[in-house]
């Protein structure tokens, strides 16, 4: 039976070569994108460099959670189940932007539709025998919070958005493998290096590695075998690795997960 992968943000950068390797490993991706035209481009690209001819793959703009729903409701119509669901979509925010959902972009991009996206898909991951989460995260995540200023209401600097939505991806990481624990699902994050993307050259310059090695590390979380029963974990260059100490506040995990769900409760009724 095909493994199903979805991989959010994969018209570009490490999203798209992850999605081109897992293709050639025989894994039936899923791809997202911004808009119809660039998932179609994508799709085009990964089939002929993964010499596969069944891509699919589906539009949303994360900056609008309606479109984040009408992305699962799509999934959940075509598909019986989700083995592997990868958190890559992200963004770096110079200026302060509120979304049409009232909350600072970089916040709800980067992390908050995620959150709703792996609810909304639960019941297909549920239907995997060994389903996996992974979300990527990065090394500079932060090494506090403040629920005072997710949103930059009090102040804001690109780079500690950017930061902050990284640390929520880790502590959404091991809340979810607390909630999950005992269970097939497994939920772990990494940091896939600094990698030449459009998100880098854009904001640092072009500094990075290649993607094939953000690739690669997505990858390994993905699908080694290796870590299969693994959860909860910070991955850099493929090996577990401590995340900043707040991560690991049980309290801390809990008020996000909490805070979370409150944004969220006209989208869907959310569990725990």
């Amino acid at each position: 039976m095909r493994e199903n992968v979805l991989i959010t943000g994969s018209t570009d950068g490490i999203g798209k070569q992850s999605a081109i390797e897992l293709a050639k490993m025989g894994y039936h991706v899923i791809v997202h994108g911004r808009n119809e035209d660039s998932v179609n481009q994508a799709i085009e690209d990964i089939m002929k460099q993964s010499g596969k001819d069944e891509i699919d793959g589906f539009s949303g703009e994360f900056e609008e959670l309606s479109e984040v729903k009408e992305l699962a409701n799509k999934i959940i119509q075509h598909y019986d189940k989700l083995d592997v669901l990868i958190h890559n979509a992200g963004i770096f925010q110079k200026k302060r932007e509120v979304t049409k959902d009232g909350y600072e972009k970089t916040f709800q991009v980067n992390y908050l539709a995620h959150f709703l996206l792996t609810q909304l898909l639960a019941d297909l991951l549920e239907n995997s025998e060994k389903p996996r989460i992974v979300n990527v995260s990065s090394i500079v995540h932060s090494t506090a919070i403040d629920f005072e200023n997710l949103q930059g209401e009090q102040n804001f600097e690109g780079s500690k958005a950017y930061g902050l939505s990284k640390l929520c991806m880790v502590l959404f990481t091991y809340k979810l493998a607390r909630e999950n624990e005992g269970s097939r699902l497994t939920a772990n994050c990494l940091h896939p290096r600094v990698i030449s993307t459009k998100l880098l050259k854009k904001n640092y310059g072009n500094i990075g590695s290649a993607v094939e090695e953000g690739a690669a590390n997505i990858i390994y979380v993905a699908t080694s075998s290796k870590i299969e029963d693994v959860s909860g974990k910070y991955f850099v260059n493929q090996m577990p690795q401590g995340s900043a100490t707040v991560t690991y506040e049980t309290n801390v995990q809990d008020k996000l997960w909490e805070v979370s769900q409150e944004m969220l409760k006209d989208y869907i009724i959310l569990k725990g």
